[in-house]
């Protein structure tokens, strides 16, 4: 959360009383349950306090203040927003341990010997299944691969060979195409400006940079910047050997089920944002730095595609080192409280799996 909306929360908290958060925890757990917003009737008989109708409302109408809850325009009753859902899950929530049949289907499927590829899909397929949701798992990342020099050859026709090295001693070779034949002495050229900006850097952020700056440049440049950013573009963007792998994605189309994700306009931009990959990555990298489970509601995730979805992610190692994150995509509706626990035990026993394969 970004500093304000925790200031929000501690304000939150200072201003609610009990009842309040009883109410709160009650109407949040219903709503997930029934998918129906929550009427004052409902919460008198479920709080299991002696409260009048007028005295819940009276409640109601403070959380609304607070913006922790929200009546549609189509009900007397309440739903929670996202601001609520993170007070409910930060203050009130109580964790389920995982059922035991759900614990053992786990163990059972991923505790046997399989190779690291399958370990990984079996993960993807089995958050999705228990959860009914969408599961997400970020393939290990490889270790950062460092530019130390580039060379480019000419061949025949328009195509040119690319010398890498990275690293300290590995060695890459690749053909590319290009959009017309290159001298030698151009070629020759664009190495030297690409070795002095970018020897030294990995290649991950040589990507970023090319895509960033160097494209938006090209009315402005000279042949040899024109040069450079061609072969910059073909050497490091164009041929990523890992576009379509990084990471594996199950049972998206268990979101079209869910009545508050069934706008048409909503599911399309979020299965191209799934086709994307670079937006839900990047995601997925602020939870592979930081510590144990990580919960984005809504526009907390800063992705538009992803406002009405929350995000529970988990990181698992390999070696006692973090490689990768997991987790489950789903409606700000979810369960929690056994959604929490199963992100959890799966990345716990998919590092269990990659290390027992290595």
């Amino acid at each position: 959360m970004v500093m304000n909306e925790k200031a929000a929360m501690v304000t939150a908290s200072q201003d609610l009383g009990d009842r309040a958060q009883r109410l709160l925890k009650v109407l949040i757990d219903r709503y997930i349950r029934d998918g129906q917003p929550v009427g004052s009737r409902t919460l008198a008989r479920d709080c299991g306090l002696d409260l009048s109708p007028a005295t819940i409302r009276n409640v109601m109408s403070d959380l609304e203040e607070l913006g922790l809850i929200v009546s549609p325009h189509t009900s007397a009753g309440r739903i929670p927003t996202a601001r609520g859902y993170r007070f409910f899950i930060d203050t009130l929530l109580t964790i389920k341990p995982l059922q035991g049949e759900a614990v053992a289907r786990l163990a059972r499927q991923m505790g046997a010997e399989m190779a690291p590829q399958r370990a990984l899909s079996t993960a993807s397929e089995l958050l999705s299944e228990i959860s009914a949701m969408a599961g997400v798992v970020m393939l290990p990342r490889r270790p950062r691969l460092q530019l130390r020099q580039l060379e480019f050859l000419p061949l025949s026709g328009h195509r040119v060979l690319v010398i890498l090295v990275l690293n300290d001693r590995e060695v890459q070779n690749r053909i590319i195409d290009t959009s017309r034949h290159y001298s030698a002495a151009e070629l020759q050229q664009a190495a030297n400006y690409l070795n002095e900006q970018f020897a030294g850097r990995d290649l991950h952020q040589v990507r970023e940079r090319i895509v960033a700056e160097l494209q938006d440049e090209r009315e402005r440049v000279n042949q040899l910047m024109a040069t450079a950013i061609e072969m910059a573009q073909k050497t490091f963007v164009s041929s990523r050997e890992d576009e379509d792998t990084d990471y594996l994605l199950a049972g998206e189309t268990n979101l079209m089920g869910y009545a508050e994700m069934a706008d048409m306009e909503r599911l399309r931009q979020l299965f191209e944002a799934f086709n994307r990959k670079r937006d839900i990555l990047h995601l997925l990298d602020q939870s592979l730095s930081a510590d144990g489970i990580q919960i984005f509601i809504g526009d907390e995730s800063g992705y538009q595609p992803l406002s009405s979805c929350s995000v529970v992610t988990a990181p698992y190692t390999v070696d006692d080192q973090v490689v990768g994150v997991l987790g489950v995509i789903g409606p700000t509706r979810m369960a929690y409280d056994r959604v929490i626990p199963l992100v959890d035990v799966t990345a716990r026993l998919l590092g269990a799996a990659l290390n027992q394969g290595r």
